[in-house]
């Protein structure tokens, strides 16, 4: 659990750097606004990262995959391109070479994207799935941190000295997350075994291409083993059942992703209140809120079971979308604002950590890193792509209609929700048995003896 405390430290750190941060560096300087809309496309990288997750789960980096392990070498990797990019950040005029800028902001989002991949894998397979939720409240908790330190540490420091600073600042911070991965153990997931399994795979679907030159029957087969192998192994797993858990991924969080769009702009355009008030009650009280249901959920989860605690949160994130209608009804006020942020990231504390834990005790020990990536790229695709229309929304029909319909989007997570807990049994007895690959097998020589 310290160990995920500090890798959601690392995750989070650069994550504000090439979003609102940036953001807010580009329109301080003076770029246009135009430019700094085709910056947003940065983001894009963490919603494709399943394209190469397969690549983090199979390939062996040269020299520190013997010093570190599967895991913790491609967490380092990504760790030293975060830095460099961050670094590099700091060093460029984005007035005078915006499309530098662009392509060091890329390197930050690519290898954190990457770091992201690899730090899912490495919790799944740290610990055994009852303490997922624990191990996920944890790693939310320091995810939130470092957005803390990423976004109001990021400007304190360019407001107080200059951009540049603050950046070089956020890249030496890269060290906290490089020394916990020099700290702390590799899993103990036999790697080896989960290998053999691919390479057999992979010599069965080259045979099948015996007819094709040798290295592109080769290269065919290695790609259906390991690149579309993950998601075969996961419909053939969960049969038919398999579509509706993706369709539950896809659209759990389009309630909470589609509000969060226009929750800025409510406050301090609609309903009038002061930047500093929306930053004390959404940043930092907020902030000790979603900790808390995290923290709650965690509990939770151990004690009554990850899919009931997962129709709660759906249910929650609906309702406190509803408390956002009734606010718009009324005057502002701070002590009513700090009452609905409250349920509201409470709700989404526990609903994000029951969603992790539920997508983490999902994932085979072949493929955890590709099985989870297509998972978390899935849950926020649909909800950004609804986002986009919010604006129109609110401007056609108003903000209570807004929110309205946005706890109406919260309405098939709760029925899959449902679902999910009536086929609970069946589901246990699809999943994979990650307990299977946790020791390396025993030698030869023990096993005849």
């Amino acid at each position: 659990m310290i160990a995920l405390l500090f890798l959601g430290f690392s995750a989070g750190l650069p994550f504000l750097l090439v979003f609102s941060t940036l953001n807010a560096r580009l329109a301080d300087v003076g770029v246009e606004t135009a430019t700094i809309g085709f910056f947003s496309w940065l983001g894009i990288t963490y919603s494709i990262k399943v394209f190469w997750a397969p690549v983090v789960d199979r390939l062996k980096l040269p020299v520190l995959d013997r010093l570190l392990g599967k895991r913790r070498s491609w967490i380092l990797l990504a760790q030293a391109g975060i830095a460099t990019g961050l670094y590099l950040m700091a060093q460029v005029d984005s007035t005078t070479a915006p499309e530098m800028m662009a392509l060091c902001g890329l390197l930050v989002a690519f290898s954190s994207a990457t770091q992201d991949v690899a730090i899912d894998a490495y919790r799944i397979e740290i610990a055994e799935e009852r303490l997922q939720a624990a191990l996920a409240a944890t790693y939310i908790f320091g995810y939130r941190l470092a957005l803390l330190v990423a976004g109001a540490g990021a400007l304190y420091l360019a407001e107080y000295w200059s951009w540049q600073v603050s950046y070089e600042v956020m890249a030496a911070l890269v060290g906290v997350g490089v020394l916990t991965v020099l700290v702390v153990r590799e899993p103990t997931v036999n790697h080896f075994a989960a290998a053999e399994d691919i390479a057999q795979r992979v010599e069965q679907e080259v045979e099948k291409r015996a007819h094709l030159n040798p290295r592109l029957a080769r290269l065919l087969g290695w790609f259906s083993a390991a690149v579309a192998g993950p998601f075969v192994d996961f419909f053939q797993r969960y049969r038919e059942l398999a579509a509706l858990i993706l369709v539950m991924v896809a659209v759990y969080r389009i309630s909470d992703i589609a509000m969060g769009v226009m929750a800025n702009p409510f406050y301090l355009d609609f309903m009038g209140f002061s930047k500093t008030q929306v930053a004390d009650v959404t940043k930092i009280f907020g902030f000790f809120m979603t900790i808390a249901g995290s923290l709650a959920g965690g509990v939770m989860v151990v004690r009554y079971g990850v899919r009931k605690i997962l129709l709660l949160g759906a249910v929650m994130t609906a309702a406190t979308n509803l408390l956002f209608v009734l606010l718009a009804q009324y005057p502002p006020n701070v002590i009513t604002l700090a009452a609905v942020v409250s349920a509201d990231n409470l709700s989404g504390g526990i609903a994000n950590v029951a969603l992790i834990a539920w997508l983490s005790s999902m994932t085979s020990a072949s493929f955890t890193a590709t099985q989870y990536a297509l998972f978390s790229s899935l849950m926020t695709l649909p909800g950004k792509f609804i986002g986009g229309f919010s604006g129109i929304v609110v401007a056609d029909f108003g903000y209570a209609q807004f929110f309205l319909v946005a706890g109406i989007m919260g309405v098939p997570a709760i029925l899959l929700a449902m679902y999910m807990i009536r086929q609970g049994d069946r589901l246990d007895a699809l999943a994979p048995r990650k307990e299977e690959a946790l020791e390396p097998e025993p030698k030869p020589a023990l096993r005849e003896s």
